[in-house]
């Protein structure tokens, strides 16, 4: 591993400096995600709620496994309150952490009967106040169920945000608050999105793809991971690892950032 390679952004950068390079990896993402979403299933803003509850402690894949069948018998807030418990732990099951879980939806059906009439508000403030509701599952709802702009703290998010130099903060609450100061709000949903995604595909939390990073020219951690072109691009995955043709321009990208450096 190669942690030679000069890097664009110098200590003592100033806040407009990280801005205008944060702003820049932003565009670098977009480009290289354009179709970046959210990875859960979901038709309305319930059925979003209840996947993002269950998808703590577990993968998206295995959320939308599950919920299929949880969202064909569970179609309403008052259906989730009068879930037999048994028979919801059973298909949340897989998910982990199932009893917690079943409490939460059971107790968030009653709570959105009892104060919102069956409904999903669309107010942080009343989303946080739900059951097994944080600020980042808020924010996921109100980003994409109803399309108010929000930051989702999830570890990928975290993770990449420290990386890239934009916060030293582990808290989520403070990472969601110094993060959004450098972009519009209006690209805060996105902004999340691509992160995500990013950090799923090459910026890995134990090996992250540093040669096949398209933002590695701009990224202050470059050399954290395998540098190597031919061996980062081993590294990278879903559509990433199935498409050879997304991986080599991946690659490529890389390779030309990292010689422009300095440039």
């Amino acid at each position: 591993m190669n942690n030679d390679t000069p890097k664009e952004p110098a200590q003592g950068e100033s806040h407009l400096a990280l801005v205008r390079r944060a702003r820049r990896i932003y565009r670098v993402l977009a480009e290289t995600y354009p179709d970046a979403h959210c990875e859960l299933n979901f038709s309305n803003p319930l059925e979003l709620l209840v996947a993002t509850i269950l998808s703590a402690q577990c993968t998206d894949k295995r959320v939308n496994m599950v919920t299929p069948t949880l969202f064909a018998k569970y179609r309403t807030a008052a259906d989730y309150a009068a879930a037999d418990r048994e028979e919801l732990e059973s298909i949340i099951a897989s998910t982990g952490f199932y009893r917690a879980k079943a409490n939460a939806l059971i107790g968030l059906g009653q709570a959105l009967c009892e104060r919102h009439g069956g409904e999903v508000p669309d107010r942080l403030e009343d989303l946080v106040k739900l059951p097994g509701v944080g600020r980042k599952t808020a924010n996921v709802v109100l980003g994409n169920a109803f399309g108010k702009p929000g930051i989702t703290v999830d570890t990928h998010f975290a993770r990449l945000a420290r990386r890239f130099g934009w916060t030293r903060q582990t808290d989520p609450d403070k990472i969601e608050q110094e993060v959004g100061a450098l972009f519009p709000k209006s690209e805060w949903t996105m902004l999340s999105h691509r992160l995500i995604w990013h950090g799923r595909r090459i910026c890995h939390a134990r090996r992250p793809a540093c040669g096949a990073c398209p933002v590695a020219r701009l990224c202050p951690s470059y050399g954290e991971g395998e540098t190597d072109p031919v061996k980062a691009r081993k590294l990278l995955k879903y559509e990433f690892a199935e498409n050879n043709n997304a991986a080599n321009n991946a690659a490529d990208n890389a390779e030309n950032n990292t010689e422009n450096i300095g440039a």
